[in-house]
Parts: structure tokens; sequence; C-alpha cells
């Protein structure tokens, strides 16, 4: 959970070098694995080490902790590398960072970076502005780190440095549902100086000229989390926007924790704000139970909450009952909630029951429905032959769709057996004259936009 936020910003900037670390835990779960690490290694007289018993010694470099077995034993060993850096090492090694294959390089980066925000914060942001736009992926990592340990300072230099974190502002407050739940530098800073001092947290968070919402609501989450009845007393003073935020947040958290209570506490808000609320509300039960949170949404009214809370439902219920989750969503009135939901659950669905999958494709009445449904089957699908995704990708009503969905599988089918896919291709009325000369010729499918070379 520490690097999905960071491999989501990586991939989605197409960026190499560095990856920030936009959501919870970020450095106090690197405190919480450093001291699992240190635990470990006296009860094993050297854990970290090259070798066992009384000989074993720690790595000495980045690179020689990586040719180590075992991924954990590498997690550790960096945590104790990066934790007996002095303030001088740390940009020698962040520099060594850019050699690393991808996957390496991103553990390393957001440790070295949360450890770095430790010892010398400012040191650490500094480095950043000579890393270009991947400097913008790292701050977070920095910041968290920062503001986990010294929340007073790092706010302080977040609101006399506000240029440095504008792509993070950009990119954050996305905490509502269906977004990747992104924070921005206000809201990394609030969060963790909550854990520390509510009160003063919430009172830097009112105060800010921008950004004031985000803040507050993830002072309110921190709250909600061990408290959820003080948290709506607290969000009961506030005004506009960030009262509907709060109150969003709070009945999330309650609503996994306590659905009863929650639900009494939501039917007490005025009418206008308790279906966001009770889709909220519903959305955290669905961790915890989402057969009672299925039942829960048929008891729904307001159709933009219902659309909202219906994939995640759906999702929760498909990890434990797949064909559960199927009859359910063919239940659901709103072809919208439907289509909304294919995303989440066909991933699942085509990797667990892919005839039931079809199945389920085949009997939509609305194109819209089943155009997503059959896109995402054959996105996610790794198991189906290719001639059985051609089946699906034919059910495609709409054109483009079908186009791209074709294409996909014949690029795959090139790879598997590329005389039965040239075939198909040649005789494909799908399929455009210029994406088959692409695919025919061992290109991509999308084309080539000539940038190869780094990163790729």
């Amino acid at each position: 959970s520490i690097l999905l936020p960071g491999v989501a910003l990586a991939i989605g900037l197409g960026v190499g070098f560095g990856i920030g670390k936009s959501g919870g835990g970020g450095a106090d779960e690197v405190a919480t694995l450093e001291q699992e690490m240190r635990t470990k290694n006296g009860e094993r007289g050297g854990g970290g080490g090259v070798a066992d018993g009384k000989n074993a010694r720690k790595p000495r470099s980045v690179d020689e902790i990586y040719r180590m077995p075992g991924q954990s034993d590498r997690i550790r060993s960096l945590l104790d590398f990066y934790s007996g850096l002095g303030p001088d090492d740390f940009r020698a090694e962040a520099e060594k960072l850019d050699a690393l294959p991808f996957n390496e390089r991103l553990l390393a980066s957001v440790l070295l970076f949360g450890k770095w925000a430790e010892v010398d914060p400012t040191g650490a942001m500094a480095f950043t502005d000579t890393l270009g736009v991947a400097g913008g992926l790292v701050r977070p990592t920095i910041l968290q780190g920062w503001a986990s340990t010294d929340p007073v300072n790092a706010a302080k230099y977040y609101s006399e440095n506000t240029q440095q974190f504008a792509m993070m502002n950009m990119m954050g407050g996305g905490r509502g549902r269906g977004g990747m739940g992104m924070q921005g530098p206000a809201e990394i800073i609030a969060s963790e100086w909550a854990k520390q001092d509510p009160e003063a947290a919430m009172a830097w968070a009112s105060g800010l000229n921008s950004n004031s919402d985000g803040a507050i609501a993830a002072v309110i989450t921190e709250i909600a989390k061990k408290d959820p009845s003080n948290a709506a007393s607290m969000a009961a003073k506030m005004e506009g926007s960030a009262k509907t935020a709060a109150y969003e947040t709070i009945a999330k958290e309650w609503g996994g924790k306590d659905f009863s209570e929650a639900s009494a506490w939501i039917n007490s808000l005025p009418a206008e704000q308790r279906g966001e609320a009770m889709a909220a509300a519903i959305e955290g039960l669905a961790s915890k139970n989402p057969k009672m949170a299925a039942d829960e949404v048929a008891k729904m009214t307001d159709e933009e909450s219902i659309q909202d809370v219906v994939p995640v439902v759906a999702k929760n219920l498909a990890r434990t009952d797949v064909q559960g989750s199927m009859d359910w969503l063919n239940g659901i009135s709103s072809d919208d909630a439907k289509r909304d939901a294919m995303r989440d659950v066909m991933p699942i669905w085509a990797a667990t029951d892919s005839k039931a999958a079809v199945d389920f494709i085949k009997n939509q009445t609305s194109p819209a429905v089943k155009d997503q449904a059959a896109e995402t089957y054959i996105w996610s699908n790794r198991n189906s032959s290719p001639s059985e995704l051609v089946e699906v990708a034919g059910m495609i009503s709409d054109e483009g769709g079908r186009s791209r969905a074709t294409g996909i599988v014949a690029a795959r089918w090139m790879q598997e057996d590329k005389e039965a896919a040239t075939q198909f291709i040649n005789g494909s009325d799908t399929i455009s004259a210029d994406m088959k000369e692409r695919l025919l010729s061992g290109g991509s499918m999308w084309g080539d936009s000539g940038r190869r070379g780094r990163g790729r």
C-alpha cells in the first residue's frame, strides 16, 4: 500500500525517476517497518546481512542489497542502510537511484526520500529541484516524512514555498468516491498533524487561504477513525462544502465501524445531505460486509448516490461471491451504475469464472453496459484464447470500441501464434488498414511515437 499512489502518478505522467507517496501511511509505515526490522534483527542476531550467523555483515550498497534473495529482507536491509546515512550521504545515494531498474527504483525512492525527510527535510526538498518533472513525484514522500515528525515546520515550509507544490495541488484533492484518493500537500500535512495534535491541525487547516476544505477533511478523517461521534460534532460547526465533505468522510469511517450508529446519525442530518452521506456509509460497510451493503443500496432513492456506491459494493461483493455480484448487478435498475461497475468487477469475474462473465455480457440489453463490460473483459482477461476473445469483441456495438478491442486481441495473438494471428488480421473487416500494417510488421497497434530508449 505504501507504493500504489506513487506508482499511479509515475505511470500517469510517464516519469521514470522517483516516486511520491500521496496517500496514508508513508513515514508511519516506514517507522513501523523499521521497528519490526530492528526487533527481528535482534531475534536473529544479524538479519539484513549477506550471511547468517556471527559473521553476518550489513550490505554496503543498494546494489548489494538488490542482489540478496527475498524481497522482505531487501526492504529491511534498505531501511537499515538508509537509517545509517548521515545528512551529507543522502544526496549521493539519491543520485544512484536512476541506475536501478524501475521496479527497484520504485521501492528505494520511497524509503530513501522518506528517511531523508526525517533527517534533513530542507536538503531533501532542495534536491528535488534537480529532478525536473520527477521532483513533483518525490515531494509528497518528503513532505509526509517531514510532517510525521515536525508538522509545524513542514506547514511553515509549505506556506512559504507553495509554488513548489503546484503539481501536487493539481493531482491532489481526489478524496471523493471514484477518484484515486490522492492527497494534496495541505492534506498530507493536516493528516499527519492530526495524528499528533488534532486541535492544532484543525486550527491550521481552517486558516489556510486555499485548499482549506481538503485539509480540514484530512483532519476530520483522522479523528473519525478513532471517534466518529466527536468528528461529527466538529463537522456540525463547519460551513458549506467543507461540511458536506466532512460528513461524507465521517459517514464512510463510521459505516465501516458501526453501520447502525452511522445510519442513525445520517438520518438526523438535513435531508439534502443524507444521500451522499448514506452512500459513503455504505461504501465503508462494503469493505466489512458487502452483502449487507448490497441490501442497504436497495433502500436508497437518490440516483446520483446510487451510481456512486454501486461499483464499490459490487467490487467488494465480487471478491467473495462472483455469481452473487453478477446477480445483484443484474437487479440494479441504473444502467449508468452498472456500466461504471464494470471497470471494477469485470477483471475479477474474468479471472474467476470467465464463462459466467461472458454470459453476463451476452445478456445485457443496454449497449453502454455491454460495451463497457466487453471491453473491460478483453483488457483484463489473461486466460481465454484469442479466438474466444474475438467473439467477445464482436459483441461491442460502438465501432471505435470494437476496433480497439479487436486490435488488442490481435496484438496478443501475434505473440502467441503468429501464423494464426496473421491469417485473422488479414481477414478482419474490423481492424483498420493502418492498424493491420502495424500489427503485421510487429509494431504497436497504437503506432510508434518514435520516442524509444529511456523509460521504455
